[in-house]
C-alpha cells in the first residue's frame, strides 16, 4: 500500500511541478504584457485587448497554484476551532476538511470544464480580440482538478496514518 500511494504521491508532485512551470510562463507573460501596454501608452499606442489577454493569463496563474499551494499547505489555516480540542480530534476534523476541499474542487473542475466545452462547441471568442479562449478555461478547470487530487490524497494519507497503514 505504501508503494503504490508513493506512485500516486510523485504523480501529484511532478503534475503540480508542471502546472507551476506553466504558470510561471504565464505570469511572466502577464508581466511582460502588462509592462509593454503601460510603456506603449506613453507613446498613445496601447495594445488593443491588452485588458482581456491578462485577465485570461491572470486566470491561469491562480489556478495552476492551486494544487502546489495544497501540497505544501502553503495556505492559510485557520485553527479557530481545532485550537480547542485534542490533537486527535484536530488531525480528524483536518482530515475530513481535505475530503470537503478535494469536493469542491472537484466539482469546480467539473463546472468550468463543462462551461469550456459549452463555449468551445458554440465558437464563442473574445470580446475585443476575438480569440478562441475555452483553451485557458480548460486550463484553470486542469488546475483546478489539480487542487482536488492534491486535498484527495491529503485526506487518503491522514486516513491511512489513522489507521497505522502508513509510518509518518
Amino acid at each position: 500500500m505504501e508503494h503504490l500511494f508513493g506512485y500516486v504521491e510523485r504523480f501529484n508532485r511532478l503534475l503540480n511541478k508542471f502546472f507551476m512551470i506553466t504558470g510561471g510562463v504565464a505570469v511572466l507573460a502577464l508581466m511582460s504584457l502588462a509592462t509593454g501596454n503601460v510603456m506603449l501608452r506613453i507613446f498613445h499606442l496601447p495594445y488593443s485587448g491588452a485588458y482581456e489577454l491578462i485577465s485570461f493569463l491572470g486566470a491561469v496563474v491562480i489556478a495552476s497554484a492551486l494544487g502546489y499551494t495544497q501540497m505544501h499547505h502553503d495556505h492559510i489555516i485557520v485553527d479557530i476551532i481545532t485550537e480547542r480540542y485534542s490533537e486527535k480530534t484536530a488531525e480528524i476534523i483536518e482530515g475530513l476538511a481535505g475530503l470537503v476541499m478535494a469536493f469542491f474542487f472537484a466539482l469546480v473542475a467539473w463546472q468550468t470544464w463543462l462551461w469550456g466545452v459549452k463555449i468551445r462547441v458554440s465558437g464563442e471568442v473574445s470580446e475585443t480580440l476575438k480569440v478562441i479562449y475555452h483553451p485557458f478555461v480548460f486550463m484553470v478547470s486542469a488546475g483546478f482538478a489539480a487542487a482536488a487530487l492534491a486535498a484527495l490524497l491529503d485526506f487518503v494519507k491522514d486516513l491511512l496514518l489513522y489507521a497505522g497503514v502508513l509510518k509518518k
